[in-house]
């Protein structure tokens, strides 16, 4: 299962690689030949997404490696530490783009209408919803943060396309001002997609822990144990998109320590069960029942 999960995964980052290249090279001559700040904005969006799809293709494949004496708890964490990479890069391509396209408002700029334009557009547009159906169901399939961050990103690009026709369009009537609006539209819309993308990157590197709700889930679960007395010292760390965690559970200290320990392993299977957790640790501490009385 894990082995065709990550072969799937490539197949969606490759897939993204050669359609965003196809689209980068027909939007960027274009738009440099029309002088369309808006379609240059939008090619300049496809090369962020080429380098998005490389990064999840390469940040898959160190990920998939299996634990060894080095890695103890695997690869994981590649795909946070290229998706760092991604939103470093996505930032400092918006501000730039940020500031051409104010320049070109400011300077008045206009661009050259061509049927050409529109049809890129259609293109674009088509190209972007076959990637997104396909990813979106790879996602459903296997329900990876990677898959999701991509198909999310397909989507925003049809939307950003739809509002580079609309410029273009306004362009055709003698209304060119919209270009430059769009290209800081587009602009903004990539710097807090980087931003967003940087600060879940960060906090997995961070060792953030494990959301409020799968806790309450594990909770829950020892509850269902009637000789576990109390659960406490709940520890997590993320390794990749999923998480180890370690705790303890108090037991009547009479308990026979096999019957201890077997219980900490079915807890363990239980919370290993979960769709957040890779490793479960469960320490035992033997409790005075007399004197907790």
């Amino acid at each position: 299962m894990e082995e065709q999960k990550f072969k799937d995964i490539k197949k969606v980052g490759l897939a993204g690689i050669f359609g965003n290249i196809f689209l980068l090279i027909i939007k960027a001559s274009i738009g440099i030949y029309s002088h369309s700040q808006a379609m240059i904005a939008d090619s300049v969006n496809s090369a962020s997404d080429i380098i998005a799809s490389l990064m999840t293709f390469i940040g898959n494949k160190i990920s998939s490696e299996p634990k060894d004496n080095d890695h103890n708890f695997g690869h994981g964490k590649a795909e946070y530490i290229f998706s760092l990479f991604i939103s470093i890069t996505m930032i400092l391509v918006s501000i730039k783009l940020l500031v051409d396209s104010a320049l070109s408002l400011i300077k008045k700029s206009y661009f050259e209408f061509s049927l050409i334009l529109v049809i890129i557009c259609i293109i674009t547009i088509i190209t972007k919803f076959c990637l997104y159906l396909y990813t979106k169901f790879m996602f459903k399939k296997y329900d990876n943060i990677l898959l999701k961050s991509n198909y999310k990103d397909h989507r925003n690009d049809c939307i950003i396309t739809l509002f580079t026709l609309l410029s273009i369009s306004f362009g055709f009537i003698g209304i060119y001002w919209i270009d430059g609006v769009v290209g800081i539209g587009i602009a903004i819309w990539i710097l807090l997609t980087g931003i967003n993308i940087f600060i879940e990157s960060y906090n997995v590197l961070m060792d953030i822990s494990l959301d409020e709700k799968t806790k309450e889930i594990i909770f829950n679960l020892v509850k269902q144990h009637d000789d576990i007395k109390n659960c406490y010292n709940l520890y997590s760390t993320p390794i990749g998109y999923k998480y180890f965690v370690v705790f303890t559970i108090a037991v009547d200290g009479n308990m026979s320590t096999y019957d201890s320990h077997n219980l900490a392993n079915h807890l363990e299977k239980d919370v290993e069960a979960l769709e957040k957790i890779d490793k479960a640790v469960v320490h035992v501490h033997p409790t005075d029942m007399n004197k907790a009385r």
